[in-house]
């Protein structure tokens, strides 16, 4: 639960299928560049990074494909929905990211938007696409934890 207060982090969207579509294999914290009437709608909870990615174009990182609604408030001067958005990184992680996403099956997948210090933060993951056979496994393997935790409780219920 997030704490309230100067330094609490809030989350405003979550990618939930990326767990289950990728193996998640390094975490990156980004800032992204944004218009004004962004980040009043991303506060109000209007942004979605379901089909989103990122990718390394020259020496910057796109954020790609993530929809921002328009602000409810907004004027003429509301954004474009599905425009590229720019992310915020050292040069050193551009580097190695350029590097790494250069390998064959890796992509940036943002999992969430969060703030940070009332900045507006995106997490990206350095992802590698799951094969079918994979998703399954995994999802064989929730059912076995899942089962087995359910046993174990009851065991301890019926031994009190």
């Amino acid at each position: 639960m997030a704490r309230e207060g100067p330094g609490a982090t809030r989350n405003f969207a979550v990618n939930r299928q990326a767990s289950h579509l990728y193996h998640l294999l390094e975490k990156f914290e980004a800032g992204i560049e944004l218009a004004g009437t962004e980040v009043k709608s991303i506060r109000e909870g209007k942004a979605n990074l379901r089909d989103s990615y990122a990718a390394v174009k020259g020496d910057e990182v796109w954020l790609l494909h993530c929809h921002i609604s328009p602000y409810t408030s907004g004027s003429y001067l509301n954004h474009d929905p599905l425009r590229e958005r720019r992310l915020l990184l050292g040069r050193q992680e551009i580097a190695k990211l350029a590097g790494r996403t250069a390998e064959r099956g890796l992509t940036l997948v943002p999992t969430r938007l969060y703030s940070k210090k009332n900045l507006i933060k995106c997490e990206l993951a350095l992802a590698r696409g799951k094969k079918i056979y994979d998703r399954r496994e995994t999802m064989r393997r929730r059912t076995v934890d899942r089962e087995a935790a359910q046993d174990i409780r009851e065991h301890r219920n019926r031994h009190r």
